[in-house]
């Protein structure tokens, strides 16, 4: 059976959370506008769906090629989850980036290809909740559409809300770290239930 709740639970946690592309839209909407940004969140979306690709692609031929390796994926993969909600809980609310890129279509995309968040999420996320129940074709690459949709949103939305999301942050570091962090750690123990 799918685990839908958990499944959505560690994309978002995993999207929404601070990242390259997070704070780097934050940061160019906060300076250009949401509108001037607007290109470099494009960028983001289309690197990301090709990313999703290649990492279904891997992914799905290494799970068929090796089924022992599932419960390596697992154990793997709940520790990148303990890992990410230890570094969650830990972090502060230094949201600056200093960071001077345009934010044009091609730095947006081309970021995609260096940023080792969406390699860590579209591998973890294929293993451990999309390969063990599905395998057709039509239904990786609606969980590829699915998970582009929920990575690439982040960053509009971090787009949007730039400067509000960073006050809040700021004023409520240690609250939303906290729940971020035990949302993760359900995860990686439900893995195992």
């Amino acid at each position: 059976m799918f685990p839908v709740s958990d499944f959505l639970i560690y994309c978002f946690v995993t999207a929404y959370t601070p990242g390259a592309n997070n704070l780097l839209s934050m940061s160019n909407a906060a300076r250009l506008g949401f509108k001037k940004s607007f290109k470099f969140n494009l960028g983001i979306t289309a690197g990301f769906f090709i990313v999703m690709n290649i990492c279904t692609l891997f992914s799905s031929v290494l799970y068929s090629a090796l089924p022992k390796i599932k419960f390596i994926m697992q154990i793997l993969g709940a520790a990148y989850m303990l890992y990410l909600a230890w570094k969650i809980w830990k972090s502060n609310s230094d949201f600056e980036v200093e960071n001077d890129k345009t934010a044009g279509f091609f730095p947006g995309m081309i970021l995609q290809f260096m940023n080792p968040k969406i390699y860590i999420y579209a591998i973890t996320t294929m293993s451990l909740y999309i390969l063990p129940v599905f395998h057709s074709i039509p239904a990786l690459i609606g969980f590829t559409l699915v998970l582009t949709v929920i990575g690439a949103s982040s960053s509009f939305v971090w787009a949007l809300f730039g400067s509000i999301f960073c006050r809040f942050f700021a004023r409520h570091t240690k609250a939303v770290n906290l729940i971020m962090a035990l949302l993760l750690v359900y995860c990686a123990v439900s893995l195992f239930l």
